[in-house]
């Protein structure tokens, strides 16, 4: 083993983690040809954990409702993706959103990252949080496209809503019922229901 990897069981297979910093793109090009879902971190590859099942409930809850919102809006130049595609922050630092909206011309079919961002929902769990409403935050922020950061907790609410306002401030709302408006791109996002919700036997 090069002293520049080191080895992660993904499987049945032994992934080589390169423990040297790289760029965002050797680092997507590296990603596109290595099992398991990552991170870059200042240049250095993370591994992003195993989900619980409500946290993966949780998550295509809130990218349903990104979608219906865009619908209901009529926002055709709008797209929400899940969880699996880059957000490039840096020239060595790219994270994976739980989900995200982007607004522009149509992506190509075979790209990695999405670029310009307008919207990004992280799920908190466990392994994460510290980073979600950390460094993550202040890194999603660092980019101008971005207008809105919805952080969850899959366990309880309120949901917390991050906004850039026009002089550039930060305003953070929690929000624990009824509809949060993200605009731009001008779509209203419910909280209602969104979280699991305990069956009595």
């Amino acid at each position: 083993i090069r002293p520049s990897m080191h080895l992660l069981n993904c499987g049945e297979n032994m992934v080589a983690i390169p423990k040297q910093k790289m760029t965002v793109d050797e680092f997507l090009v590296w990603s596109e040809q290595t099992p398991g879902r990552y991170e870059l971190v200042d240049g250095l590859v993370i591994t992003m954990q195993s989900e619980k099942v409500v946290h993966v409930r949780v998550k295509q809850r809130v990218l349903d409702r990104l979608r219906s919102g865009l619908l209901a809006a009529g926002l055709a130049h709008c797209e929400a993706f899940p969880d699996g595609v880059t957000v490039r922050i840096s020239k060595h630092t790219a994270y994976e959103p739980d989900a995200l909206v982007y607004c522009g011309p149509r992506i190509d079919g075979d790209s990695l990252e999405v670029p310009n961002p307008v919207i990004v929902v992280e799920v908190l769990s466990p392994s994460t949080a510290l980073r979600d409403v950390g460094e993550k935050l202040s890194g999603y922020f660092s980019l101008t496209s971005v207008h809105h950061v919805l952080i969850v907790n899959p366990e309880k609410l309120p949901v917390i809503h991050h906004a850039r306002q026009t002089d550039g401030k930060i305003l953070t709302s929690l929000v624990s019922s009824g509809s949060i408006t993200l605009d731009p791109p001008g779509i209203a996002v419910s909280v209602d229901n969104l979280l699991e919700v305990s069956e009595t036997p």
